[in-house]
């Protein structure tokens, strides 16, 4: 099989690379990555960290599907049997379960042979800064933007903050995200409007406002309550169909309209 590799640096033109393998079973994108930087060229460029799908560093377009590198299986990609392990790992590596909404990126673009080739690509929506690694600097802006830390109560409990389980699971929902971006590369309304805080910023956004030991008042959604914030969202639901740790940003966006209740503005779509 092949590996069509973007390639970009500031001296050279973007171009595709292509490298031929033999993948052991189990094989992942992003081994697959190193072997290539490792046998053919060193200069390829890409970022990685825990190889675990913790950190959310290897998060590029894979079949023009933002995934992580380090979860996605070749052999899912290629539905070869022959180049899963006998503990059957491609089925539990997940893709996304119904079709994206169309947006430039995955409508337009290179082609790639489906039997025999993995199309990897930048994560879109970012400035490229060289092969697979672009600049996250507008994703951590909105993100920083939104305050993600807690602002408790002015009185603090004697002992400790006491949650309910159900309160819990949903904070769950949330605090799972790893960061990855994969949503803001996914979302057709990050790339229309650059302005747009992006799913990831909104439902962390939301993580905190619904955290039962923030001070109990509508705050927090102000901060995102303008035209490029949570009135943006069109409800593709992109951000939930590639999120990897299945963080519902539409869901949150949803929620969130609600409770700001402005005159004559819909709420979003679950």
């Amino acid at each position: 099989m092949k590996l069509k590799v973007y390639r970009a640096a500031q001296d050279a033109s973007p171009h595709y690379d292509k490298f031929e393998f033999e993948p052991d079973p189990g094989a992942t994108v992003l081994s697959l990555l190193f072997e290539a930087r490792d046998r053919y060229d060193d200069s390829l460029a890409f970022r990685y960290s825990c190889r675990g799908a913790v950190c959310g560093s290897c998060a590029m377009l894979i079949n023009k599907v933002p995934r992580l590198a380090c979860r996605t299986q070749v052999a899912v990609l290629l539905r070869r049997r022959d180049m899963t392990d006998s503990a059957g790992e491609s089925d539990r590596v997940p893709s996304p379960s119904k079709a994206l909404a169309p947006y430039p990126a995955i409508e337009a673009g290179e082609r790639w042979n489906t039997g025999d080739e993995v199309l990897v690509e930048p994560l879109p929506h970012l400035p490229v800064l060289k092969d697979l690694v672009v600049d996250m600097a507008k994703f951590y802006q909105f993100l920083r933007a939104v305050q993600p830390v807690l602002r408790p109560a002015a009185t603090a409990p004697e002992r400790e903050y006491r949650m309910e389980p159900s309160k819990v699971r949903e904070l769950e929902l949330y605090t799972n995200c790893i960061l990855c971006g994969a949503c803001y590369g996914a979302c057709p309304v990050c790339g229309e409007n650059p302005e747009y805080m992006g799913p990831a910023a909104l439902a962390q956004l939301y993580r905190f406002h619904i955290d039962p030991r923030e001070a109990r008042d509508s705050s927090r959604l102000t901060l995102a309550d303008k035209p490029d914030g949570w009135w943006a969202c069109r409800s593709h639901t992109n951000c939930r169909t590639v999120c990897p740790k299945g963080v519902p940003p539409n869901l949150a966006i949803g929620q969130a309209r609600r409770g700001l209740k402005p005159k004559g503005k819909d709420d979003a779509e679950n």
